[in-house]
């Protein structure tokens, strides 16, 4: 057993070895000068080496200056399930409804009872409409899909939009073509649950029963091809979102406000240097049997001089304690952010 952990891990270093190789030519032209391309292979090194830390889950990470367009990755250009951090692609699509003219931030949208999705935030819009109330502007359904991670508030703009297909449309008409969105909250919920659509878990399912159901959930949910992003996709996102290449100046700033306000979970967060700000969105999927198929987090990093830095983290199928995985990405953040700011 000790042999073939052995051999797993050598493995994984050949791959990680060649992520390095393709990493080195993402480097901007300045990187020529050998100061600057040393500062780029050792924080290369640096996360490759930060990497190994989630064997023997995946990881994809990407990093990227958008001031001298140096790059940096492991295993950036793999799909990952997004999870949470779909809302906020889903938010852009409907602020381009709003530049566009087709929607207006204070219209009214009326939910129902039976639009309330499992996981919704407490307070948020899916925790009002479970209260009674009906009502709702449409920046409140914005405001609690991206900075509250509220379910049933994603899916009501989904609904609105006319689908998740109009998510991906809109994707690719700004040339994101490895992010992509199919599906809703409610149906990941009951892939999750291993339900079919309107089925409820049975009254009397033993706890054996019940393990047996979620890892086949669990399962499912990784195999799912639905809802995916590259993390260099999800750079070239963020990368679009702050130069105002998805969405009007005011939308961009609302959506980048509202980013920031999502300050829980702390994942890149808690790598982030006194003085320093985060506009991000996570994504998370419950654990199973002590495995975690998803803990994402994706933001744009300002410096206190302005100076901005986009980090993508995807962590797949993680055996590694809530703890740990918090860890690692808080880390994966400070090592970036000493390695570009502390270039200076």
């Amino acid at each position: 057993m000790n042999h073939l952990r052995l051999s797993a891990r050598l493995m994984y270093g050949l791959l990680f070895g060649m992520t390095i190789m393709a990493a080195h030519a993402a480097a901007p032209k300045s990187a020529s000068d050998p100061f600057a391309a040393h500062r780029h292979q050792t924080l290369q090194a640096q996360l490759t080496a930060l990497a190994q830390r989630a064997i023997p889950g995946e990881i994809g990470i990407a990093v990227r200056d958008p001031r001298t367009g140096a790059e940096w990755g492991v295993n950036q250009n793999q799909s990952f399930p997004l999870m949470s951090v779909f809302k906020v692609p889903v938010a852009a699509a409907i602020l381009a409804e709003v530049d566009a003219g087709n929607y207006q931030l204070d219209q009214t949208i009326i939910l129902r009872s039976t639009d309330l999705v499992e996981g919704s935030a407490v307070p948020s819009v899916g925790d009002a409409l479970q209260g009674g109330r009906t009502k709702f502007e449409l920046r409140d359904l914005l405001f609690g899909a991206v900075a509250q991670s509220d379910n049933t508030s994603v899916d009501a703009l989904i609904r609105l939009l006319g689908g998740p297909s109009r998510v991906t449309a809109y994707l690719r008409s700004k040339d994101i073509l490895s992010m992509h969105v199919e599906t809703d909250e409610r149906g990941f919920e009951y892939e999750a649950r291993n339900l079919t659509p309107g089925q409820v878990v049975p009254k009397n399912e033993t706890a054996e029963q019940a393990l047996a159901r979620e890892k086949a959930g669990y399962a499912a949910v990784l195999a799912d091809g639905r809802n995916q992003s590259t993390p260099a996709a999800a750079i070239d996102f963020l990368s679009k979102l702050n130069r105002q290449q998805l969405l009007s100046p005011s939308s961009t700033n609302l959506l980048i406000a509202m980013m920031k306000k999502q300050t829980l979970p702390s994942r890149l967060r808690g790598g982030l240097p006194s003085g320093f700000e985060l506009a991000d969105k996570c994504g998370t999927t419950s654990s199973v049997d002590g495995r975690t198929a998803v803990w994402n987090d994706i933001g744009i990093v300002i410096g206190p001089d302005g100076r901005q830095l986009m980090i993508a983290v995807f962590i797949k199928d993680s055996r590694a304690s809530r703890e740990e995985r918090d860890q690692l990405i808080a880390d994966i953040a400070k090592t970036a952010i000493a390695g570009v700011y502390g270039s200076n």
